[in-house]
């Protein structure tokens, strides 16, 4: 039995609301999410009302068939999200890894990747030209919808296999992202976006 102080101290953090809000969104029922967790159904309805705290390893599972990290279930809920991203602190990546340098089609920041409990993803773009040629980048899909706001240069966005963009700098769009679509730098001059996905 917990005492009074524990209690309340748990309380703050919501945790089964935050595990019954993942599960329903997944459309996960009790029964499916114990059958992926190894815990009973019983066990999980007890922590989403709040009756049962979780250990930490019982919580790691659930963490696990949800694809969040613990700190997920640690965000207070009477702090709303405040974080500062630095541009020292930001990593640059490529759009695939696996690449030769010269053929990279676009190297991404992540601008907001300190705020575990976002709602969006926001992403700072540089957009290449592949072996020094005009070529489009593979095509990808995602959850939901991106919006893109170009800071300078052209680009040319392709979704599905017929609706292609030009976006100049301070053009933006907005679009389904769950159809296939490509990036396509045009011309020589630098080419940037802040790049925003809804999840």
């Amino acid at each position: 039995m917990l005492s009074e102080t524990l209690t309340e101290g748990l309380d703050v953090y919501a945790i089964g609301g935050k595990l019954r809000r993942l599960r329903l969104k997944k459309k996960i029922g009790l029964v499916e999410l114990g059958q992926h967790s190894g815990l009973s159904p019983a066990m999980i309805s007890k922590i989403e009302c709040g009756k049962l705290y979780p250990t930490l390893p019982t919580l790691l599972r659930l963490a696990l068939v949800f694809s969040v990290g613990l700190d997920h279930f640690f965000v207070r809920q009477d702090e709303p999200t405040f974080e500062i991203i630095r541009k020292s602190e930001r990593i640059r990546f490529p759009d695939d890894p696996n690449k030769k340098p010269e053929d990279i089609s676009y190297y991404f920041e992540s601008l907001d990747f300190k705020a575990t409990d976002r709602k969006s993803s926001s992403y700072l773009v540089e957009f290449e030209s592949p072996s020094g040629v005009e070529t489009e980048g593979s095509p990808h899909a995602h959850d939901r919808s991106e919006f893109i706001y170009l800071l300078s240069g052209e680009l040319e966005i392709r979704s599905g296999n017929d609706r292609v963009a030009r976006l100049w700098a301070g053009d933006s769009i907005y679009f389904d992202s769950t159809v296939p679509h490509s990036y396509r730098r045009v011309g020589r001059k630098a080419c940037k976006a802040v790049v925003l996905t809804l999840s």
